[in-house]
């Protein structure tokens, strides 16, 4: 059998005004940002997130090199949670001498899907992003993210600027 080649798409958002917000009006649907995220947090959202889509980039990160990442003013880490039980997260990074902001990373646990609370979570992470005063707000998916992630950055406002396809190999290639 074959493999597939993994495609990544690279999108933008250039003005605050392109985001076409999805946002839940369920009362049992909250977003808190994790001010003073924990290493073990993070492994947790990130590890039950990304398990089914190969996020691997940083499964071997230690507690210090975590600590030290996700102290960074520049970091920002907003956890959806419904009906008190976390669902998913969103990751910004801003780039204070380019004035972006890129989605590291984003996306729910498996049991939240199909309830609405992606696009929820990305309009709200996005309104942040653009509240930081920035001036465009990036990510990049693959064909190894979710089957709704592209359409869901595509509802959302963003645009496709760049397409790259290469072979999968696995511990090679990631999706963030």
């Amino acid at each position: 059998m074959e493999k597939q080649p993994v495609i990544t798409t690279y999108l933008q958002m250039l003005k605050a005004d392109e985001l076409i917000p999805g946002f839940s009006e369920n009362p049992q649907l909250t977003i808190v940002q994790a001010c003073e995220p924990l290493p073990a947090f993070y492994r947790f959202l990130y590890g039950t997130v990304g398990r089914d889509y190969q996020w691997i980039d940083r499964l071997s990160w230690t507690d210090r090199q975590l600590h030290e990442y996700l102290a960074s003013p520049n970091i920002a880490i907003w956890v959806a949670y419904y009906c008190g039980t976390p669902a998913g997260y969103i990751e910004l990074a801003r780039e204070t001498s380019e004035l972006e902001t890129e989605i590291v990373y984003f996306g729910l646990i498996p049991q939240f899907h199909g309830r609405g609370i992606g696009k929820h979570l990305l309009s709200f992470g996005v309104q942040r992003a653009w509240e930081a005063q920035t001036e465009r707000v990036w990510l990049h998916t693959c064909t190894l993210d979710g089957k709704y992630a592209l359409n869901n950055y595509l509802q959302r406002g963003f645009s496709i600027y760049k397409e790259v396809v290469e072979p999968l190999t696995y511990g090679k290639v990631s999706i963030n």
